[in-house]
């Protein structure tokens, strides 16, 4: 009856579904338990499910029929029913075996049995994670031949190497697994595998999801609610890798586009830093975020700052993550060759009166060996700094004992070697002196507030001296000191207790205190001045005012040295390429290293032999991005291991590597399009995948399946060979079937994944009369106002040849209805210019073709294209050398080891050199014209592969090609330019000097001489000099003859350069400058001996007496005087004296006798008569030769013309002729403040004397006048000098605004203005290189309003470099101006325009 009610109301439960969560007591979630695969059921217990279940029907029908029989009965039933449950069991289990091994009998005898499709033992299972765990997914598969297992994301191919350290695969024994490390958001996927063997393909899924670990609060107060919005993030101008000092701000930020675009809408902004920790605000870093842009601000750098950081853009149903990894050096150190500073100074075990500081080895150790570490405190509230520790200690960890328990704490940590200190560390966080069970009942929360004080007395308790600590043990122990701890006894009574310390020589029973004058009050203690290698035992006593109690049992000998051994150096290092500037860097980790802290990498170039760290905060990992690498330079890397012990030796270097991109299979090609259909084929075209993987695509295959009934079929190869166009016709199609198509890209490191399938098309022959689409639009040469779009024609024709195209532009968000065309006109060529970008706009393209029937169906857009002119874009520039060779140069400096220079004319590659040659070297390319000629007009045009489309282009018109070959004429034929023409002036004794000076001339120049068509050399006639300084040519003769009447020339040749220069001395010219030379030699011969310096003259006096006067000069004692009139000698009675170089004569008529007196005075009583006229000479001689000077006392006067004034390039001359002149003509000149300066000088040539003003001013106005004495009479001239200034004020002149030097980019405007003044209005003319320029399209010369003139070059080329002058002259005179135009180069620093508009 009990069996029978329990039965009845206890039926058989459902088996309850399986678990994998853990959870804890309280049903918390606490992790996730992965099952263990325990086979069928039928293995464990013998019996299959269904029978069991009849079993177990069987025993409970046997049950209910004899519920009212005996319990005998029943119990024997249950018996029998148990043994025939069990024989039917083990014949089961008999006959399954001798199926089995039937089978793998008749397996053997036959191999075809043997193979069999692909199955699934045991499927992989779905998995939730957190972010950042990792998730392995396996499964077990059987089949023959052994299967290929290939894992899927999302149906696209995982490939390991394409992410390195990201996925991890493994196969063994028919067990295949896929691990994910550290997954992130965008790991949530479905995961698929596949199983194919020749006998069948099997897949099956599993889903991943990946739940963010971070908390997301609610919205603030005024902030758009998330409710029935859907937000797409998207993060642009992202920060990059960034470098950074210690002790300088740095700043991260990124646009963040969120869409739709609410004004009041703010998303979760977090920034996570190293390792993964969400960042706060605080006084190292500063977040902020302005609407669009988020920022990190890392107000002061250390070390500890370095690793990669993370912004994380959250809403309610997604988040977009962008990283970079942050790289920071150490700062300069105050002493060369000091380490650099200690880093993650933390604290630890902190207690009453002790704590211990860590912290971590700095990667420079300034070349030498870190000596050991101080370690520094500073007391929360002051800034003064106590150094712990009086010796240095090598191992990075440091107990600090005596502080002061209830007060606060900082510490930092200087590192030292022989050369010095390094810069103290970060400091570390504060720490409180207190108790640890303290600071756990601070950390707690207080009991609620009740409104109640109750006041409650106890009884005074009797002292209690405290039992044993307990559990004493050595915690640490170094070479330095030894950590004990212990915990506190349980008999201490109420009052607080302290320790005592004692030590002993292990062997011996001689207990020292250690601490004898203040008890500690913390149960931890660190011991200093141990001896190295003595072994010690230690124990505690507890003490309060009750007594020191009994002591704790005795730690085991303690041997005093360092447990921790400095780590084994890294195993093999590998480096593989990244990217152009960074290597991943991988390597075997230390072998049983203990407390391993991480990992520091060292770089060095190739033959330098020096070893910089490529990271500064160590890392735990066993492969690290090695960042900030020169592109193309050979590295080698070694990696050093850490813990607190100490560095490890250097891991083996690695092999040498070169710094470029690495090579991967390239993404998938898009943008299928179907360009002709005919009845059995169909062309496609499609576009080049975003990224080529770092080499040239070679190829892609196209696949095709058909679709029916909305069913797609199986995939079948449409190419076996690769086509390198992206165009392909697909033949062997069935006509009015519906295809889809896929495309695979490959490169040199193989094919990579398909395109996901295009739209489904039918083939189905076309009749339209209109052209297809056209094909394959690239775009080029992108400025910020113009860009080359370049396309094919259509492959479809229509009834009717294609004879034009339209290309259309819209901005990349406008609707579809904004499309508009560029051109009115149908263009005939496959590219077009287009000009009419705005900066900043994204634009996309397209273009349609045209026939007689009409203009067909338009291509497929362009990818958005952002009009601006990059940083560092460079064009063509056209270059002619000094053998007139015109080339076409093209510069790159963002080259890649792949990048190639690719000439084209008018965008078609050029192949055939016969009229171009192309040369490359380095960073710069030129294609050479072999022979101009109007064959090579055309547009020319340089791009650069593996580059971020680096191109430009050059037109080459007829007017063009024009000037260029000019140019190159001069260029083959130089011309050496002159800054003076031939020139002819006269020396001392009469030499004459024909001179003129080179602009530019080599010291290999070589001049001849030549006159008359005959050629000079160097003799007595002829001195020829050449200054290959200054370039001054000169040649000196000593004098002019009949027969030198005629043509001088200078001939210069300089390598090919060649230039002459001739001066003509022939008729009065020549006579003139003969007669000049002669009368100079005969000076210069006169004053060799006396000589007169004032000729003869008269003097009459108050008294009416007449003296005649001279001034003589290199006179000596032998020196005599004599003195004639009308040839008769006159005679004195005396000796001749001398006053001062003055001989004087005075006239006297006694008794009609002229007598000559010792004072050399000829004397009369009376007034001088015309007796006493005549011709007075005085003859002054020596044997160095003689010189003689007359006066003509007769009724002859002299005479001159009327004072002229002449302008010059100075100023203004004043001069007036006399019809002789010796020098007993006294000149003067008179103005009312007249003083003779260098500014106003006075002088004489031949008969004209004359006043030089230079640069007159108002000052200079007033009557000029020149009064003359010959002897006979004065004369007096005048003229007004308010005409003087006047005359100056209307010169002609360049008033100023050109600059001495103008330098600027090619193909930019030039225009430069001055101002002119003179009246008459000056004539203007514009020279270049001493040649006259006219106006025409290339060089604009204006004149406007008599006073602005104004020079521009319309667009700047090479040519254009030289020597401008501008000339301006009026009947007043002639002034001209210099500048120098030059070409600009890299490097140059900027000129200041002050007058250029460019």
């Amino acid at each position: 009856t009990c069996h029978y009610t329990e039965s009845r109301l206890s039926p058989i439960p459902k088996r309850a579904k399986p678990t994998y969560l853990a959870m804890d007591k309280e049903n918390q979630i606490i992790g996730y338990v992965v099952p263990i695969f325990r086979g069928s059921q039928e293995y464990a217990s013998g019996l299959s499910d269904t029978e069991e279940a009849r079993m177990k029907e069987s025993a409970g029908y046997m049950a209910r029929r004899n519920l009212f029989t005996s319990g005998l009965e029943m119990e024997r039933t249950e018996q029998t029913s148990r043994k025939v449950s069990v024989r039917h069991s083990a014949e089961h289990i008999s006959l399954s075996k001798r199926i089995y091994e039937s089978e793998e009998y008749h397996k053997c005898m036959n191999e075809d049995s043997l193979m069999h499709a692909p199955e699934f033992v045991i499927k992989p299972r779905s998995h939730t994670v957190w972010e950042k765990q990792c998730v392995r997914l396996h499964c077990t598969v059987s089949g023959w031949p052994d299967p290929r297992v290939v894992w899927y994301k999302n149906n696209v191919t995982i490939d390991p190497m394409a992410h390195p350290g990201k996925y991890k695969l493994q196969s063994s024994y028919n067990v295949h697994s896929l691990e994910i490390d550290r997954c992130d958001f965008d790991d949530t996927a479905q995961y698929r595998v596949s199983a194919m063997n020749s006998r069948g393909e099997l897949s099956t899924f599993a889903s991943v999801v990946v739940k963010s670990m971070f908390i997301k609060y609610s919205s603030q107060n005024g902030i758009v609610s998330e409710y029935g919005i859907t937000f797409e993030t998207h993060i642009v101008d992202g920060f990059g890798v960034s470098f950074g000092r210690e002790g300088e701000t740095m700043s991260l930020g990124a646009m963040v586009i969120i869409s739709p675009n609410l004004a009041r809408y703010q998303p979760e902004v977090q920034d996570l830093g190293t390792l993964d920790v969400l960042l706060q605000t605080s006084k190292w870093c500063q977040m902020h975020w302005s609407g669009d842009k988020a920022t990190l601000t890392l107000t002061h750098l250390n070390k500890e700052d370095e690793g990669l950081y993370t912004l994380r853009i959250t809403t309610k149903t997604k988040y977009e993550t962008y990283s970079a990894y942050v790289f920071v050096r150490d700062a300069d150190a105050e002493v060369e060759g000091a380490p650099g500073a200690p880093l993650d100074v933390t604290c630890q075990d902190a207690s009453k009166d002790y704590v211990i500081v860590t912290w971590k080895q700095p990667a420079v150790d300034g070349g030498n060996s870190i000596l050991g570490y101080f370690v520094d405190r500073c007391e929360v509230g002051t800034t003064h700094w106590s150094q712990c520790n009086d010796t240095p200690i090598k191992f990075a960890r440091f107990p600090v004992t005596g502080l002061v328990e209830g007060r606060s704490y900082t510490f930092r940590v200087r590192a030292v070697n022989k050369s010095g200190m390094s810069r103290p560390s970060r400091t570390s966080e504060v720490v409180a002196a207190m108790d640890p069970a303290d600071r756990t009942r601070m950390r707690g929360s207080s009991a609620p507030w009740t409104g109640q004080i109750i006041v409650t007395e106890e009884e005074p308790a009797e002292g209690v001296v405290p039992g044993r600590p307990k559990e004493l043990e050595v915690t640490e122990a170094t070479k330095n000191y030894v950590v004990l701890s212990w915990k506190a006894p349980g008999e201490r009574g109420h009052e607080g207790i302290m320790y005592y310390v004692e030590k002993c020589v292990s062997g011996t029973d001689s207990w020292q205190r250690v601490n004898t004058e203040i008890p500690v009050k913390s149960p931890r203690y660190a011991l200093f001045d141990l001896a190295e290698g003595k072994a010690y035992r230690f124990r505690v006593r507890c003490c309060n005012s009750a007594g020191v109690g009994e002591p704790s049992e005795a730690t085991e000998a303690t041997t005093v040295g360092d447990k921790l051994d400095i780590p084994s150096a890294p195993g093999r290092v590998v480096p593989t390429r990244n990217t152009d500037t960074s290597v991943v860097v991988s390597w075997e980790a230390s072998r049983n290293a203990k407390e391993l802290v991480g990992y520091y990498i060292e770089a060095s170039i190739v033959g330098s032999n020096t070893f910089e760290p490529c990271n500064n905060k160590p890392v735990k990992a066993t492969r690290f991005v090695c960042h900030g690498l020169v592109t193309g330079e050979s590295y080698v890397f070694r990696v050093k291991a850490l813990n607190a012990a100490g560095l490890s030796e250097c891991s083996q270097e690695s092999e040498a590597i070169k710094v470029k991109a690495a090579i991967a299979s390239p993404t998938p090609p898009y943008g299928i399009s179907v360009l002709e259909c005919v009845r059995d084929s169909m062309v496609l075209a499609w576009k080049q995948p975003t990224f080529i993987g770092g080499a040239d695509i070679t190829g892609y295959f196209v696949d095709y399946r058909e679709v029916i009934n909305g069913v797609p079929g199986k995939w079948h190869e449409a190419n076996v060979k690769a086509v390198s166009d992206r165009a392909y016709r697909v033949s062997d199609l069935k006509e009015n079937r519906k295809y889809q198509f896929q495309v695979r890209a490959a490169n040199m490191a193989g094919v990579g994944i398909p395109s996901l399938p295009s739209e489904t098309f039918i083939c189905e022959e076309w009749t339209i009369a209109v052209p297809g689409p056209p094909h394959d639009l690239q775009v080029t040469e992108v400025r910020a106002n113009t860009l080359v779009l370049l396309f094919k024609p259509p492959v479809y024709q229509g009834r009717d040849p294609v004879n034009g195209f339209y290309v259309d532009i819209k901005e990349a968000d406008a609707e579809e209805e904004a499309w508009r065309g560029v051109n009115e006109k149908a263009i005939s060529t496959n590219y077009m210019k287009i000009k009419i970008l705005k900066e900043g706009e994204t634009y996309v393209f397209r273009v349609r073709a045209q026939n007689k029937a009409g203009v067909g169906k338009a291509s497929e857009p362009t990818e958005p294209v952002l009009a601006e002119t990059k940083p560092g874009t460079t064009e063509i520039v056209v270059d002619i050398d000094d053998d007139g060779v015109i080339s076409m140069n093209f510069a790159c400096s963002n080259l890649t080891p792949d990048s190639k220079f690719v000439w084209s004319k008018n965008y078609k590659e050029i192949t055939d050199e016969t009229r171009i040659t192309v040369a490359t070297s380095g960073e710069k390319s030129k294609a050479i014209f072999n022979m101009p000629a109007e064959d090579d007009i055309g547009i020319y045009s340089c791009a650069v592969t593996h580059t971020n489309g680096e191109s430009s282009s050059y037109t080459l018109s007829a007017e063009e090609l024009k000037k260029l070959l000019e140019i190159s004429h001069d260029h083959k034929f130089p011309i050496i330019p002159l800054k003076t023409e031939l020139a002819v002036e006269l020396q001392e004794k009469g030499r004459v000097r024909f001179w003129l000076q080179a602009e530019k001339i080599s010291a290999n120049g070589k001049i001849e001489y030549v006159f008359n068509d005959n050629t000079l050399s160097q003799g007595e006639k002829y001195k020829m000099n050449f200054n290959k300084d200054t370039g001054v040519i000169e040649m000196i003769m000593e004098s002019l003859l009949q027969e030198d009447e005629g043509t001088f020339t200078f001939q210069l040749q300089d390598g090919k350069a060649t230039n002459q220069s001739s001066l003509v001395l022939i008729g009065e010219v020549f006579k003139g400058l003969q007669k000049e030379s002669e009368f100079m030699c005969k000076e210069w011969h006169r004053k060799q001996g006396p000589h007169f310096v004032e000729y003869l003259s008269y003097e009459v006096t108050p008294e009416c007496c007449v003296f005649l006067k001279c001034k003589v000069g290199n006179i000596k004692k032998e020196t005599v005087a004599l003195w004639y009139k009308d040839g008769r000698e006159v005679k004195g009675d005396g000796n001749l004296t001398f006053a001062e170089g003055v001989l004087n004569l005075e006239i006297a008529q006694v008794r009609g006798i002229l007598m000559l007196h010792a004072s050399q005075t000829l004397e009369t009583t009376g007034t001088i008569s015309k007796k006493d006229a005549g011709v007075y000479e005085i003859v002054m001689k020596d044997d160095r030769g003689k010189d003689t000077s007359t006066l003509n006392l007769t009724e002859q006067a002299n005479s001159s013309t009327a004072l002229k004034i002449q302008s010059t390039e100075e100023g203004i001359r004043l001069y007036s002729f006399v019809s002789y002149y010796n020098e007993a003509l006294q000149v003067t000149w008179h103005h009312k403040s007249i003083a003779f300066t260098d500014r106003i000088k006075s002088g004489v040539v031949g008969e004209q004397l004359w006043l030089q003003i230079t640069e007159p001013t108002e000052k200079d106005k007033g009557k000029y006048a020149i009064e003359f004495h010959d002897g006979k009479g004065g004369l007096k001239r005048t003229v007004d000098g308010l005409i003087l200034v006047l005359l100056f004020s209307d010169r002609a002149r360049v008033a100023g605004g050109l600059p001495d030097v103008v330098t600027i980019q090619e193909l930019k405007a030039l225009n430069l203005t001055c101002n002119i003044s003179g009246d008459p209005v000056p004539e203007v003319v514009w020279l270049k290189n001493e040649r006259e320029i006219v106006s025409d399209d290339h060089y604009i010369m204006k004149f406007e309003s008599g006073k602005y003139a104004s020079f521009t070059i319309t667009t700047v080329n090479t040519t254009d470099s030289g020597k401008y002058s501008i000339l301006v002259k009026n009947k007043y005179g002639t002034e001209s101006a210099d500048f120098t135009i030059r070409r600009k180069k890299e490097g140059w620093e900027e000129i200041r325009e002050t007058s250029i508009f460019a």
